[in-house]
């Protein structure tokens, strides 16, 4: 038995589209261009295209794992997804003040932007003196609630290659 509308199953690869937003309606992400020109977060510098993933091995946050779990080609959305399934909690202890001379800065870096440490980790810098700056190590999305408006655009199931090669 084969059905028209296959629903997503785990395992399976997928092709979505979404707008993402915090609680109060503020958009941050999107797939589609369009839509971010729309939500005035348009980045000419960010090549826009739908996301592509394989279902339940960890590719995504949970809440997307999860909330396509279900759904069937073409239909649309909106997973409402906490710290928990998308980011994490937020960590005070992930707040470190360090030495200039540690992050190998001469200058003290401006509050409120990001480095890149030695390490290769982006941070944000809440605080800087002439010797020391706050970093904040937490994920940029911990602690907040997403909100993601997504649509199926299409689903291969793991049985099938990329190839679509005939059973034998």
């Amino acid at each position: 038995m084969t059905e028209n509308s296959r629903t997503v199953k785990k395992g399976d690869y997928l092709l979505i589209d979404y707008i993402a937003k915090f609680e109060d309606g503020t958009v941050f992400d999107a797939t589609s261009k369009e839509k971010a020109i729309e939500t005035g977060i348009y980045d000419n510098e960010k090549e826009y295209r739908p996301l592509f993933f394989r279902v339940d091995t960890g590719q995504v946050i949970k809440g997307i794992d999860k909330g396509v779990l279900g759904m069937k080609e073409g239909e649309e959305k909106i997973l409402k997804i906490p710290p928990e399934d998308a980011y994490g909690e937020y960590k005070k202890y992930l707040v470190q003040n360090i030495p200039l001379l540690r992050l190998e800065l001469e200058n003290p870096p401006e509050v409120g932007k990001k480095i890149i440490t030695s390490g290769g980790r982006e941070v944000k810098v809440l605080k800087s003196t002439e010797k020391s700056a706050t970093l904040d190590f937490n994920q940029e999305l911990a602690g907040k609630t997403l909100i993601l408006e997504i649509k199926v655009i299409s689903i291969i199931g793991p049985s099938q290659d990329l190839q679509n090669r005939p059973a034998e």
